[in-house]
C-alpha cells in the first residue's frame, strides 16, 4: 500500500518534533528552562587563583603561583635561578633588581631569592609577596629588625639600583623596622611609570653595555646624584 502525501508529512512532523525534544529546540520555553541550570553551573568557573583582594601596593593577590594567575616562576638570567613574580612589567623591574644584586653585591644561588608567598600567615608590606610584586634576597642573611647587613660599598650599589628604578621600587632597609632583604614595587598598576620603567629596562637589556651584568660605578657623580634624589623622595 502506497502511503499518501498527508501520511508522509505527518510522519515527518512527528520525527522532527522528536529530534527537537532531544536537542532542546522544541520550543523557546523548553530551551529557556534547559538553559537556566546550565548557566547556574557555569558561574563557579571564575578564576579561583585571584583572591579578589589587592596587596598593600594595589596589585591583585594570587592564591597560587604557576597556576593560571598573574604570578609565575621566571628565570633570572645569568644567576641560574628563578623567582616567582608577577609577569610582565613587574617581572622586568624586579628581575633587574635581583640581577644587579647577583652581579654587583654577591653571587646568588638557587633558593636564595623568595618571590611569591601565600597571603595566609603574612601581613603588612609582606602581603606584597602574595601579588608577586616583592622579593626577598637572602632573607636568612638579612633578618627583619636587623640593620647594618651591608658594607658601605654594597649600600652604594643598592642605592644605585633604586635609582635605576626611579623610585618605583622601595627597599626594606629604609623601613622604620629594617628588612634589608626586602625589595618591593612601591606603586599600583594604575601608575603609568611602571610601564615606562619596564620599557627602559628592556631597552637596556637589549643594548650592549647597558643593563644588569654591566658593572656600574655608583660613585659616578651623575649616578650618585640620581641615587640621592630617589632616597630623599622616598623619605618624604
Amino acid at each position: 500500500m502506497v502511503a499518501s502525501r498527508r501520511t508522509l508529512l505527518r510522519a515527518a512532523a512527528v520525527a522532527t518534533a522528536g529530534i527537537a525534544m532531544q536537542t532542546g529546540l522544541a520550543s523557546p520555553a523548553w530551551s529557556a528552562a534547559r538553559a537556566k541550570p546550565i548557566l547556574r553551573r557555569a558561574k563557579p568557573l571564575t578564576n579561583p587563583i585571584f583572591s579578589g583582594e589587592n596587596s598593600p601596593n594595589g596589585w591583585p593577590i594570587n592564591t597560587k603561583s604557576d597556576a593560571g594567575g598573574s604570578v609565575w616562576a621566571r628565570p633570572v638570567a645569568g644567576a641560574g635561578t628563578t623567582v616567582e613574580v608577577s609577569i610582565g612589567d613587574v617581572e622586568v623591574i624586579l628581575v633587574h633588581v635581583v640581577r644587579r644584586f647577583h652581579y654587583e653585591i654577591d653571587t646568588l644561588r638557587p633558593g636564595e631569592v623568595i618571590g611569591f608567598r601565600k597571603a595566609a600567615g603574612v601581613k603588612g608590606y609582606q602581603l606584597n609577596h602574595a601579588s608577586g610584586t616583592a622579593v626577598d634576597i637572602r632573607p636568612g642573611s638579612y633578618p627583619v629588625g636587623v640593620g647594618g647587613g651591608f658594607f658601605p660599598a654594597q649600600l652604594e650599589v643598592i642605592r644605585d639600583i633604586l635609582a635605576d628604578c626611579e623610585g618605583l621600587v622601595s627597599w626594606g632597609g629604609d623601613f622604620t623596622i629594617p628588612d634589608e632583604a626586602h625589595f618591593q614595587l612601591a606603586v599600583p598598576p594604575s601608575d603609568a611609570r611602571v610601564t615606562a620603567l619596564a620599557a627602559k629596562l628592556r631597552g637596556w637589556t637589549a643594548t650592549p653595555g647597558l643593563g644588569a651584568g654591566v658593572i656600574q660605578n655608583p660613585l659616578d657623580p651623575h649616578r650618585r646624584d640620581a641615587a640621592l634624589r630617589v632616597q630623599r623622595r622616598q623619605h618624604h
